[in-house]
């Protein structure tokens, strides 16, 4: 027993050693990870608080949109893209008031809604969709060259229907019908059978003397 106690006294002694040395790094690793575990349940917690607060703000423009409250609508939407502008609810609110602000007439208001999804929005969809109607307000306002301009990002194939169908609205205002023509069929032949743009394609080339492309017609 004597043995063992002895025995019991240096471990503990060559613990203490240990201890003295690195005790110190260890409660600072320790405190560490703490607090980081710490700051990873507080920012989950904070982004939950994000996302539910721009929910309801959204869910606020949802309503006063339905209603075409135009300044009300723009003030909701200012208070997302302000306070939430990372949010998945940003672009869209940005999409939805600029409809409203476009029917309510105020087409500069419209416009800067569309250009902060193209330059900020973090949906690449979403992003697609405002270039395509910004194309058509600067349409409407005759800035075709710029309209033009905008249509030739790059995108996913899966927009080149409506991509080319706005190229052909711009090209129809400028006089060029000839080339309207051309980007509507191109257009026709680049959507989806069972897409709606295409029945809106065929009326188009119909009205501008055109015919939808023989090698679609049948399929």
């Amino acid at each position: 027993m004597a043995a063992l106690d002895l025995e019991e006294q240096e471990q503990l002694a060559e613990l203490k050693a240990w201890w003295n040395r690195y005790g110190n790094l260890v409660l600072t690793a320790v405190t560490l990870v703490a607090l980081i575990i710490a700051g990873y349940f507080t920012w989950t917690s904070y982004q939950r608080a994000q996302s539910a607060a721009g929910f309801a703000l959204y869910d606020q423009l949802t309503v006063v949109a339905a209603a075409k409250d135009k300044a009300k609508s723009q003030e909701v939407a200012g208070q997302i893209l302000e306070k939430y502008p990372r949010s998945t609810f940003a672009p869209l609110a940005a999409l939805l008031n600029a409809k409203v602000q476009s029917d309510a007439g105020d087409a500069k208001a419209a416009k800067a809604q569309l250009q902060w999804i193209v330059d900020s929005g973090k949906d690449d969809d979403l992003r697609n969709v405002a270039r395509v109607r910004l194309a058509g307000l600067l349409l409407d306002e005759k800035a075709y060259d710029e309209g033009l301009k905008l249509l030739e990002a790059a995108h996913p194939a899966a927009f080149d229907a409506v991509y080319l169908d706005r190229k052909g609205d711009i090209l129809l205002a400028q006089g060029k019908t000839a080339d309207a023509r051309a980007a509507w069929e191109d257009a026709y032949l680049k959507s989806d059978d069972k897409n709606p743009i295409r029945q809106m394609l065929q009326l188009k080339l119909e009205l501008a003397g055109g015919k939808v492309p023989a090698t679609k017609a049948a399929s």
